[in-house]
């Protein structure tokens, strides 16, 4: 009994050893980003990069919100600004950043690596963000990736040969009422139908910008199907309250 408790054990953590390693597998290879710099013809310390005049007045205006001894804290604003730039971020732009904030360059590095706002190798001119967490891939964001894919002829993580799009997928972006939806630069897209997404990317493709927010009649995040609390004027000050009070 001992003998067979012991195998029996030894059994059971090996499944959990084999399927920690495949969660872990997993989530790497949907992160779609790497944590450590890979020096490429287009991005190394060597890419010119430097602020325009404009931004370097930018640049001021930001650090001057940030009281003396603490303007490292103006990293992550500065850090966009040579994103909107440049298009993207080279290794290049953080350096320049972790001069112009004279801290050492992985005071720079962890923060660009952290977080998925900055895109560390070059995108398209469009970048498409389709959100694939739960509620938006229970209302349909599989067949909006779908078309994506089929019309603009690449798969996540690609960007199309004119180096128009660039397609991603992404974790909640804060819009599940009017999911499925769609980050495209700066915009949200919402309330998508496969026929929506293939209008957005027609007008894009075509030099239009496409109208922002719900694709459906709603104006913002209200009930599709209209009101169902709140739908009596207020009743006003003193209702329900004693009259001996």
């Amino acid at each position: 009994l001992l003998i067979c408790s012991i195998i029996q054990t030894q059994a059971l953590s090996s499944v959990a050893r084999q399927n920690s390693r495949l969660l872990h597998r997993s989530t790497a290879a949907n992160s779609g980003a790497i944590f450590n710099h890979v020096d490429t013809p287009e991005n190394n310390a060597n890419t010119p990069f430097d602020f325009t005049k404009k931004n370097y007045e930018r640049i001021e205006a930001i650090k001057a919100n940030y009281p003396e001894g603490h303007k490292v804290a103006a990293v992550m604003p500065i850090l966009d600004l040579a994103q909107r730039q440049h298009g993207w971020l080279p290794i290049s732009a953080m350096n320049k950043v972790a001069e112009l904030l004279d801290v050492p360059p992985m005071r720079v590095y962890e923060v660009a690596t952290f977080y998925t706002m900055y895109n560390r190798n070059p995108i398209g001119k469009y970048h498409l963000q389709l959100c694939t967490t739960t509620p938006c891939m229970l209302c349909g964001s599989d067949g909006i990736l779908e078309v994506i894919q089929k019309k603009l002829g690449i798969k996540v993580g690609e960007t199309t040969k004119d180096g128009l799009f660039t397609l991603m997928e992404a974790e909640c972006l804060g819009a599940c009422v009017n999911a499925p939806m769609i980050q495209i630069n700066d915009m949200y897209y919402e309330d998508l139908k496969p026929s929506d997404m293939e209008e957005i990317l027609d007008d894009l493709t075509n030099g239009r910008e496409p109208k922002p927010g719900p694709r459906s009649e709603r104006f913002a995040c209200e009930p599709l199907g209209g009101l169902t609390s709140l739908t009596e004027p207020p009743t006003g000050p003193g209702f329900g309250i004693r009259t001996d009070l």
